[in-house]
């Protein structure tokens, strides 16, 4: 548990990369909570009882976007106190040969070199991943 005792969640995101090496963007939608609405985040989602992080992260891209991915390797843990919950945030490197999206959860993608991706309006939580991902790339 966190400090002031929120909930603490636990996720699995997918940096997910296509053959150009462009990095897959997704904006979440309104939210009552304004610290996460409309702010762009790596997709992905809860890790189910008994579910290991690489089958949540597989379930959870068919569910929210419609793709398969290849999952590389893990990337990066993020733990992050937002003002309702604390985040565990396991995120991995990805690989994906479908650029077309189905928006199931989200309002927008963009598929973005890495150079260009601190332009959006990131999730807080998700801010690590993008310095990292700038500083050291997906290789």
């Amino acid at each position: 548990m966190s400090i002031n005792n929120s909930p603490k969640i636990e996720v699995v995101a997918a940096i997910i990369s296509n053959d150009s090496e462009e990095i897959l963007c997704m904006q979440r939608g309104v939210n009552k909570h304004s610290y996460i609405s409309k702010k762009y985040e790596f997709p992905g989602g809860k890790i189910e009882q008994d579910e290991t992080n690489e089958n949540a992260l597989k379930r959870e891209m068919t569910e929210e976007i419609n793709i398969e991915i290849e999952i590389n390797s893990f990337y990066l843990k993020v733990e992050h106190e937002y003002p309702d919950f604390f985040l565990i945030m396991n995120a991995y490197l990805c690989k994906t040969k479908t650029l077309k999206i189905t928006l199931n959860e989200h309002i927008e993608y963009k598929w973005l070199p890495i150079k260009d991706l601190n332009g959006l309006d990131w999730a807080a939580a998700d801010i690590p991943i993008v310095k990292k991902l700038m500083r050291d790339g997906i290789n």
